[in-house]
């Protein structure tokens, strides 16, 4: 099978695969427990008729396949609708500031934790057994098996509230009237910092532990012997034939933390309040607004179907095993 035919049929599957991931997302949204009714209009004595109107308006009194079948037409001519808490468009919302807070905060992370993870995955690997191995180890472990949540409020205890080093929450200070934009940055950067160092240091260990045990598992492999038998220096064997070869099982990780961008970091903007599109999910949820759940549950879905699809095939074109298989 060559690499267009290839590439031809899991854009079909992956499409497939959207179509049935949205369908579930659809249905788990409506067997909520909750009512978006009841988080509009608070007051427990209202008219039932006037509850039963606003469900009227908002098309939850129809059956669940009409519900379905304007749902998908909708999606198709590239409309969300309408928020249920604030009156406005899903995608206005999504794409707003809150998809560009996500992507500076997420996206930052996401790059330093693979420059991270790669090199002292490398350096743990090519000194396996020594004290530096272990130390990286221990180190990558302890964070990978640490709750988001936790590590970040530990930091807002130990940053924000004993030494006020750095704000409790938000993306910029709200009682502070910036004059120059070097003084947005700087105050944006300021509240962007112990958010990123929680996401980076979360990841980080993922990282570490896939490059090192892959360098370890090449390191091993009869051309590498070779290589080093036939005289080439170290650095060539190692940037030519080790550290070539360990990205390919990389190519799949990197593009899904990437894809993961779009997808907003929930729990570590929740701690944070930082206003972005997980700080938005968790909104959502709250209050049950199924337009906004639907419209981030789309772009979530397609963001990582893109990147795994994007991840195949470059799986087939550095490996050609991959399209026989």
């Amino acid at each position: 099978m060559g690499l267009r035919e290839y590439a031809i049929r899991r854009g079909i599957e992956t499409i497939a695969t959207f179509f049935i991931l949205i369908t579930i997302g659809f249905f788990l949204f409506r067997v909520m427990p909750g009512d978006p009714t009841a988080i509009l209009i608070l007051n427990p004595h209202l008219d039932p008729k006037a509850r039963q109107l606003l469900r009227q308006q908002l098309g939850l009194d129809q059956p669940l396949y009409m519900q379905y079948f304007y749902f998908i037409k909708n999606f198709i001519m590239g409309e969300f609708g309408y928020s249920y808490h604030n009156g406005r468009p899903v995608l206005e919302l999504i794409l707003g500031v809150r998809l560009l807070n996500t992507v500076i905060l997420v996206g930052t992370s996401v790059i330093l934790a693979i420059i991270i993870g790669v090199v002292i995955g490398a350096l743990a690997a090519l000194r396996r057994g020594t004290r530096v191995d272990v130390g990286l180890i221990a180190f990558s472990l302890v964070f990978y098996s640490m709750p988001v949540f936790w590590l970040g409020m530990i930091l807002l205890m130990m940053f924000a509230v004993y030494w006020g080093l750095f704000p409790l929450g938000g993306t910029v200070s709200a009682t502070l009237r910036h004059q120059k934009i070097v003084e947005v940055i700087t105050d944006y950067l300021w509240h962007m910092t112990l958010p990123l160092t929680a996401l980076t240091l979360i990841q980080i260990g993922y990282n570490f532990l896939i490059v090192r045990n892959t360098i370890i598992d090449i390191l091993m492999e009869d051309y590498v012997t070779t290589a080093r038998a036939k005289g080439l220096p170290e650095r060539v064997v190692l940037y030519k034939h080790i550290l070539r070869n360990a990205m390919l099982p990389l190519t799949t990780i990197v593009a899904l933390q990437l894809a993961g961008i779009f997808t907003g970091a929930v729990l570590t903007e929740t701690v944070f309040s930082w206003e972005g599109l997980g700080r938005l999910l968790y909104e959502a949820v709250d209050s049950r607004d199924y337009p906004v759940l639907q419209g981030l549950f789309a772009i979530i879905t397609i963001a990582f179907l893109i990147a795994n699809y994007i991840a195949d095939i470059l799986y087939a074109f550095l490996d050609p095993r991959v399209r026989y298989k």
